[in-house]
């Protein structure tokens, strides 16, 4: 079965509510066990210390834009140096440069969370940001590390993607990155988080782009650069350091400035075949996007249609990154709202 026939099979079963297979029967009793000591080892077991980066940032004419961050440790900013440096303080500064117009970030994220605790986020995102224009949500990493089964990740992702839709807000999800990339982590075990997580970012991708999302695929954005770039790791050399946020906010603010409504670099273009840019079913543009890091994943309607025989019509775009602006200084410290 390939990667996109079971990112398929996942996600219809979280759609419909059938149970997911056992991990134990994929994967096999002996190497979870040894996976387990790897995440104990090399993860840690207990959740790191994020920062709170909740705040205004930038200035300028206009109502700010409002910007919800939910997740885990890689949303709540464990490894950057401050609260200015984070993935979300990244992401506003570079919305807030772009438009002229301040940005609002309200971040309900926490390190060790997983995708079943999304919904519990969802309701206090609602309560701290009511009217949130963009929810961006990051998660994944702990799905994996934690054995939760796929079929149940998937259909809690769904339901939030869903329940922040509902309230109005456009959503832009990261998906699960390739934890084969994490260069600590020895062979066979490094190839088998990367087949899980790379499993788990197609089936989130196809749930999410059903649901009316979009996703960026995170992959191994900053993993093939561990020797070369180092910096871009924290000292815990799993999660990012400051520069590594930065250019994973690269990745993902042309999506979240294209859900804004804001032009883009990307705006009114054709689509660059030359790029790997292509409009096809959802499931084979999930599978692609596991393979190209940074792609943007979303519905479209081809001949006014949403599905053809082959299931949802999907785009897959490698949007033109613009730099992020980490040393600009917000509109005042960070505080919780």
């Amino acid at each position: 079965m390939s990667r996109a026939e079971r990112a398929r099979a996942i996600a219809a079963r979280a759609a419909f509510g059938g149970g997911g297979l056992a991990a134990a029967g994929l994967l096999g009793v002996g190497i979870l066990r040894a996976e387990a000591e790897l995440a104990r080892h090399l993860i840690g077991e207990s959740p790191e210390t994020g920062h709170e980066d909740s705040g205004t940032y930038g200035a300028g004419a206009g109502d700010p834009h409002q910007l919800l961050v939910l997740g885990d440790s890689t949303a709540a900013g464990v490894g950057a140096d401050d609260a200015r440096t984070t993935l979300g303080a990244n992401v506003a500064l570079g919305v807030a440069a772009i438009t002229g117009r301040p940005v609002r970030l309200a971040n309900v994220s926490r390190s060790g969370a997983t995708s079943l605790d999304l919904v519990a986020q969802v309701d206090r995102g609602r309560e701290v940001m009511p009217e949130a224009q963009i929810a961006l949500v990051m998660i994944g990493s702990n799905d994996v590390k934690n054995r939760v089964d796929q079929t149940r990740s998937v259909r809690a992702l769904t339901e939030a993607v869903a329940a922040l839709q509902h309230t109005g807000a456009r959503v832009v999800v990261g998906t699960c990155p390739d934890l084969g990339t994490i260069r600590p982590v020895p062979q066979p075990l490094r190839l088998l988080a990367q087949r899980w997580s790379r499993d788990l970012a197609a089936a989130q991708t196809v749930a999410v782009v059903e649901t009316g999302g979009r996703t960026v695929s995170i992959g191994d954005l900053i993993g093939p650069d561990f020797h070369e770039l180092p910096e871009l790791f924290s000292a815990d050399r799993f999660h990012p350091s400051s520069a590594g946020y930065a250019r994973a906010a690269a990745a993902v603010l042309p999506s979240v400035l294209d859900a804004l409504g804001e032009s883009t670099a990307d705006s009114g273009r054709s689509l660059d075949r030359r790029r790997g840019e292509a409009v096809e079913p959802l499931p084979t543009a999930a599978q692609r996007a596991v393979d190209d890091p940074g792609s943007e994943v979303s519905g479209v309607q081809v001949d006014g249609n949403v599905r053809g025989e082959r299931g949802r019509w999907a785009q897959l775009l490698r949007r033109h990154r613009p730099d992020v602006p980490a040393q600009v200084t917000p509109a005042g410290e960070p505080a919780s709202d």
